[in-house]
């Protein structure tokens, strides 16, 4: 029993010593003129985050804020003893109001502030491979039977029998994102694999180019449909580049990872 105190002890003056060590290296640190420029300076680098906006079923993500990370700031610009914003380390922060929070909800858009767009084909035809051809980041629905390994596009689970076998192949292959472009047969079977429910804010179809292209603003999340026709689609990505918006991948846009 004695030799047991004894060992309780040593353990507790080891904890106690490391705790005061780490007390006395963060007391000196932080007189640091380094240290005291980063803390000074910080906040003209940091950024607020922006919440989700919920309007009843549906939700548009938020976007992380940024906060500096000044010990690992420190660390980074140690080596030349000088501040430095271009080595400036940041944490995420999460919003109060997260799509993380509210996967029940519909995403239908992707935030504004972004200037992005998504691009979601129905199917292969010439319009994906002209899209692949000129290096268009796109989202491509596959289901059991048109699922290709390594595809150019990210691909949506869009399968509804098989939803379940499709997801642990794309989980195996390291190619689930977890996003469903939803209809009334696979929602309910989307909402229990808390997958992210997506519902496109246009559809571009043979014969509505005009109101799609009036249509389009940043975060817009635009189904080409399987009856499309490429002329069309060559326009609104003419519309696209106009409006000065990138296309990207839906998971970027639906993301609200702060990418600096």
């Amino acid at each position: 029993m004695r030799k047991y105190y004894q060992y309780f002890g040593l353990a507790l003056i080891m904890i106690f010593s490391f705790y005061y060590t780490e007390k006395i290296a963060l007391i000196v640190l932080n007189k640091n003129p380094l240290m005291q420029s980063i803390e000074e300076q910080k906040g003209s680098y940091e950024e607020d985050y922006v919440n989700a906006v919920i309007d009843g079923d549906y939700i548009i993500p938020g976007i992380n804020g940024l906060a500096v990370n000044t010990r690992e700031s420190f660390y980074e610009m140690q080596e030349m003893d000088a501040f430095n914003h271009y080595y400036l380390v940041f944490d995420q922060v999460k919003p109060e109001i997260s799509l993380e929070d509210n996967k029940d909800k519909i995403i239908h858009k992707g935030n504004t502030k972004l200037k992005q767009v998504s691009l979601i084909l129905a199917n292969k035809s010439s319009i994906s491979e002209y899209l692949q051809a000129k290096e268009y980041k796109a989202n491509l629905l596959v289901d059991k039977s048109s699922y290709e390994k390594n595809s150019y596009f990210e691909v949506i689970n869009n399968e509804v029998e098989a939803f379940s076998s499709l997801e642990n192949t794309l989980n195996l292959n390291k190619e689930n994102k977890r996003i469903c472009v939803i209809h009334e047969k696979n929602y309910n079977i989307c909402l229990k694999n808390k997958n992210y429910l997506v519902e496109p804010t246009l559809t571009l179809t043979s014969n509505n180019y005009i109101d799609v292209k009036n249509n389009l603003e940043s975060g817009s999340i635009i189904l080409i449909d399987s009856n499309a026709i490429l002329s069309d689609v060559k326009l609104l990505l003419k519309e696209i580049k106009y409006k000065n918006y990138d296309v990207v991948y839906l998971s970027e846009l639906i993301s609200e990872e702060n990418s600096l």
